[in-house]
């Protein structure tokens, strides 16, 4: 028979929903708004460096990043996030969720502004600090997805827990907007104040010193909404969840709870010493137990996780051939260094308003009344429908009145990768694996996803490229083409949706039910063939 569960962990389960619950989405997902603003806002202005930094006089096009270059700027955060989730993931399981999410943010708030500061007396030297300091800002972007996740599913009643997780990272969507509007903003008053003649009138002219200011300001602008949650992030209690299943301390656990919740709880210090000493709560990551209980759930998060990321982030490959085929940004050449960063930042905003930041809000909506397996098993099918539907007929595609159904079709995929998999990835890991454990499981899933990140943004970087040396970017070889990088992508999607079958559903019921950390063996064994799985463990 189960044991009953604690009265501090039952009273979060039942608790209806108010104020506190807001707050921690507020305070968690301020930090994922910062994130994606930091993440994304670097597109913004690769091109700007290229013409500060590469400029060639007399040459026909504006100065561009060289590829090597180019993979650096863009990617070193995705390699600090990754090596960020996976250590800060394990901190939060040793020191407790809430000493470590204040470093985070720290650290975002400083490597935020030092990007910006980034200097050098060479191309050389500006770049060489940026990516040192992107790095470590994507080190602290890394700790705060299974910390945000973790608060979030630890703090959040069992009916609504997953409309909570995924508000908190449906803040990515608001952060890419953000990025956009602050980037349409500076731009837009620079190009204002300082008068620039397009490249192909003047070359020398058409980048104004000041442009150098522009990327500036927009990279140390994300360390505003980071810097206004510090104080609320310190003022957070620790996790119920960790202070009585992983500190084993009922006391503190019961009092912090009383003041969450506003009632009078008690701390029940022999049931928690009963479940210290059960080996079922006792077992650890690398162990025979762990890969019999848990084995395939962390196999079906970090393989879902990859796959999607591949696919999420190489969307990003064709995105300047839609905006230049339908005019969103004209030729490098016909404009001034300012005004293609407002083209740009105008395009990514259509992009986060029109589908984006939709696609995480249909989530948030529906994810606890269809459940996380349906909705990440539906996104998977439609992004690989819709990544056929762009492949196979892609010269149509590509012929001029048919450029508008493109886009559609482009834009349908990001809004089913949203509502789909790109939240139900971030949401189940939070949720199906022990206290003990849970944050480490986390950064390890959101790692495989970031790994998947950096295949997706520099492998089929290359992959794209035109299979005539003639017609590929500068410095790159030739590829295999954007068709058949499409048709990769949609075997890629495909096998997210097997994958998905390892995934249990955790809709409706509680941490502890999850895991069994309140029950004896029976009951675990149960819970890991319940009914509700679509494959039986």
């Amino acid at each position: 028979m189960a044991r009953e569960q604690l009265g501090v962990l039952n009273a979060l389960d039942a608790a209806k929903t108010q104020l506190y619950h807001f707050t921690a989405i507020v305070i968690a997902g301020m930090g994922f708004f910062t994130d994606a603003y930091d993440l994304f806002c670097i597109s913004l202005v690769t091109k700007l460096l290229g013409r500060i930094y590469y400029h060639v006089d007399g040459a026909p096009k504006p100065g561009t990043l060289p590829p090597n270059v180019a993979a650096a700027v863009n990617g070193v955060a995705l390699v600090g996030t990754l090596v960020g989730q996976l250590f800060f993931g394990w901190l939060g399981d040793k020191m407790g969720r809430k000493k470590v999410y204040g470093l985070t943010l720290i650290l975002m708030v400083v490597c935020s502004i030092a990007s910006g500061l980034s200097f050098g007396s060479s191309a050389k030297g500006v770049i060489a600090t940026l990516c040192f300091f992107r790095f470590w800002l994507g080190f602290g972007i890394g700790g705060d997805y299974p910390l945000s996740a973790t608060i979030m599913s630890e703090y959040a009643n069992k009916k609504t827990r997953g409309a909570f997780i995924a508000a908190v990272f449906a803040m990515q969507g608001f952060g890419i907007l953000g990025g956009g509007i602050v980037g349409l903003i500076v731009s837009a008053a620079f190009d204002h104040a300082y008068k620039a003649p397009a490249y192909s009138v003047d070359a020398a002219a058409s980048t104004v010193p000041q442009a150098d200011y522009v990327w500036r300001i927009i990279l140390m602008v994300g360390a505003i909404p980071a810097a206004l949650t510090y104080y609320w992030r310190m003022k957070m209690p620790e996790t119920a969840r960790f202070t009585a299943l992983v500190a084993k301390n009922a006391k503190q656990a019961a009092a912090d709870m009383s003041k969450v919740l506003n009632m009078d709880l008690e701390a029940e210090e022999d049931k928690v010493i009963k479940m210290s000493t059960d080996r079922t709560n006792s077992f650890g990551l690398f162990s025979r137990e762990f890969l019999k209980r848990h084995g395939l759930h962390l196999l079906g998060t970090t393989t879902t996780w990859f796959l999607l990321d591949i696919a999420f982030y190489s969307q990003n490959l064709f995105q300047k051939d839609i905006f230049s085929a339908i005019g969103w940004i004209p030729k490098a050449a016909s404009m001034n260094a300012i005004h293609e960063v407002y083209k740009i930042a105008r395009a990514q905003t259509l992009i986060a308003l029109c589908s984006t930041v939709p696609g995480y809000w249909f989530t948030v909506a529906l994810i606890d009344i269809m459940g996380r397996f349906a909705i990440q098993l539906m996104g998977f099918f439609f992004m690989t429908v819709f990544m056929f539907a762009l492949a196979i007929p892609y010269h149509h595609w590509t012929l001029e009145p048919n450029r508008i159904g493109f886009v559609i079709m482009y834009s349908l995929t990001f809004f089913f990768a949203n509502f789909g998999p790109n939240a139900t990835t971030f949401v189940v890991p939070a949720e199906i694996f022990p206290a003990r454990l849970r944050s480490t499981c986390h950064g390890i899933s959101a790692a495989a996803g970031k790994a998947g990140a950096i295949v997706g943004a520099f492998g089929f970087l290359y992959a794209a490229q035109s299979t005539d040396p003639a017609k590929t970017d500068a410095g790159y070889p030739p590829g295999i083409g954007v068709r058949y990088s499409l048709i990769m992508l949609g075997v890629i999607n495909f096998f997210g949706m097997l994958f998905t079958l390892l995934v249990p559903e955790s809709k409706g019921k509680s941490l502890e039910e999850l895991t069994g950390e309140n029950g004896d063996e029976n009951d675990e064994k149960q819970i890991q063939m319940d009914p509700s799985r679509t494959v039986p463990i």
